[in-house]
């Protein structure tokens, strides 16, 4: 399939936003990787830390203890595609790799700590810079912004370069807009509308709007998150149409599917 890759999420935390709770066991997190895989996810994101706005941090060992095992399952279950470890923290990260996981997704764009670029670049693994408006227990207090695109692209920009001087490779370099992360609905919309402008910049994006509130302020009735795969669907393929790389989601098989009827309706487009 033409386009964008999918990344399905798998969180082995007790109070993610959306799954909480659902797969805290290590053999049904590994389980439900793979049925993700089996569904077409190209990779799978481990997270043993909720970020969701009001998270509580998570020690380090704790995160380690939730989302190692998981890593180390899904290889030993055979499973040799990419595999992404969301975490703020370099110790995390460290253990991740070495346990098999080949991209650090890091919604802190490795601020958490000041030797995260360092470890980042020791690593050699693939770095996801995300942006985000405060901590994930702030962020979404009162979030302001005089040109939300502008200052989100520039702002991932200077981080990029600070990792880039940090020994971080270039090509190693992904992006995440931070759909949600302290953001209104409003700006959330317009970064989607704009993603165009964050891919021009020659870094690959990573895009991830999954059953996220955005949805709620479009459609007030989308109270339950389960119950925001069309909006989900939606904003993959706008994602997806304005040049992002990877999309993240719950949703797997639907979006997997909505992304080849794209590609086809592409394809006969075509003269």
């Amino acid at each position: 399939m033409n386009g964008p890759r999918v990344m399905g999420i798998v969180n082995v935390t007790p109070d993610s936003f959306s799954d909480g709770g659902r797969l805290a066991d290590v053999g049904a997190a590994v389980a439900h990787g793979l049925s993700l895989v089996g569904q077409g996810a190209d990779i799978l994101d481990i997270g043993g830390e909720s970020t969701r706005p009001g998270a509580e941090p998570v020690a380090a060992d704790e995160e380690i203890a939730r989302a190692i095992p998981v890593i180390e399952g899904l290889r030993a279950a055979g499973w040799r595609g990419a595999l992404s470890i969301d975490t703020m923290k370099p110790e995390v990260a460290r253990a991740a790799v070495a346990a098999g996981a080949t991209m650090w997704n890091d919604v802190s764009a490795l601020r958490f700590s000041d030797d995260a670029p360092d470890v980042a670049a020791e690593l050699g693994c693939d770095v996801v810079l995300m942006h985000m408006e405060g901590t994930p227990q702030r962020m979404q207090a009162d979030p302001r912004y005089a040109d939300v695109v502008v200052e989100v692209v520039d702002w991932l920009i200077g981080q990029a370069t600070e990792a880039m001087a940090a020994g971080v490779a270039r090509e190693r370099i992904w992006l995440d807009p931070g759909i949600g992360f302290g953001k209104t609905a409003d700006h959330n919309l317009a970064l989607t509308a704009h993603l165009d402008r964050l891919a021009a910049t020659g870094f690959p994006v990573l895009y991830g709007s999954s059953r996220k509130r955005t949805i709620l302020s479009v459609d007030p009735t989308a109270t339950d998150p389960a119950d925001r795969l069309g909006g989900s669907l939606s904003l993959a393929l706008e994602a997806a149409r304005r040049g992002a790389a990877i999309i993240r989601v719950h949703d797997v098989r639907e979006t997997v599917q909505a992304l080849k009827v794209q590609a086809a309706v592409a394809d006969a487009s075509r003269p």
